[in-house]
């Protein structure tokens, strides 16, 4: 009996070493099948990364040579660029130097027609004049006299003029004169088509320079009338006469504005 428990007992333990040695197995095998599964995925993780790594490496190399093809053509545009705006500033002179030539061509066209055109005129006036000289029947000398004729006649008949016009102011000056002391009109006359401007003002004491006197037949005591404009300023009355200026005084109760330098005079009693 003691000897059955004996085996049944060795024989219960060898199932249990034999149970255990089988877990172990089963659990190695385990092991050993999640590692191959681990492996496996890892592998593949390892070729997925490797292929992706390979990918982002090759697109780098293209977006490195695109880059560096993109700069070289840049550079290469950057190059025409500079040229052709080179081209264009000297396009541009060009232009701006054919046009001042352009110009110039024109004005002295322009300028040598206008001289064509007077020296045409000169010589149909010369023609006329040798045409007409012709029909005269004259001679050099003839003509000569007659200029020297026609000159002294026009530089007397200038004097003539002018001691007429003397003339004619000390005849008004007197006649004015004749008349105050007759009792007449006392109203100095002066020329109808006399007139002057006014050089200097002096406000303080109400008078004026003017710019014409005795060579133009201003009177002493002949009234001009000021003006600006078209408009009345004021009434002056002469009170000395020089050559070629005389000084007026501004009539009391006339004195429509203020007098400036530069305004027109013009008789107030022009004569007849």
């Amino acid at each position: 009996m003691t000897g059955l428990v004996g085996k049944f007992s060795l024989s219960a333990n060898f199932k249990t070493a034999m149970l255990i040695r089988i877990s172990l197995i089963v659990a190695i095998l385990a092991a050993l099948g999640a590692g191959v599964v681990n492996f496996v995925v890892v592998k593949n993780k390892i070729g997925a990364l490797t292929d992706d790594r390979n990918t982002q490496r090759a697109d780098k190399i293209t977006a490195q040579t695109d880059l560096a093809s993109t700069k070289k053509e840049l550079t290469k545009t950057q190059g025409d660029l500079k040229q052709t705006q080179t081209e264009l500033t000297d396009a541009n002179a060009a232009r701006d130097k054919a046009l001042a030539t352009a110009a110039a061509q024109t004005t002295r066209a322009d300028d040598l027609s206008d001289k064509l055109t007077k020296a045409t005129q000169e010589r149909d006036d010369a023609q006329n004049s040798l045409a007409a000289y012709k029909a005269t029947g004259k001679s050099p000398e003839d003509i000569g006299n007659l200029v020297t004729s026609l000159k002294n006649t026009q530089d007397a008949l200038n004097v003539a003029n002018g001691e007429k016009m003397v003339l004619l102011r000390t005849v008004t000056r007197l006649t004015n004169e004749l008349a105050k002391y007759e009792g007449e009109d006392p109203t100095v006359k002066l020329r109808a088509d006399l007139k002057g401007k006014v050089l200097v003002v002096d406000p303080k004491w109400d008078f004026v320079v003017l710019n014409i006197g005795d060579n133009e037949g201003v009177i002493q005591d002949g009234e001009l009338l000021v003006s600006r404009d078209g408009k009345l300023v004021a009434k002056v009355i002469v009170r000395t006469v020089e050559k070629d200026r005389s000084i007026a005084n501004i009539v009391p109760g006339w004195k429509l504005g203020e007098v400036f330098e530069g305004d027109e005079v013009v008789p107030a009693h022009p004569a007849s």
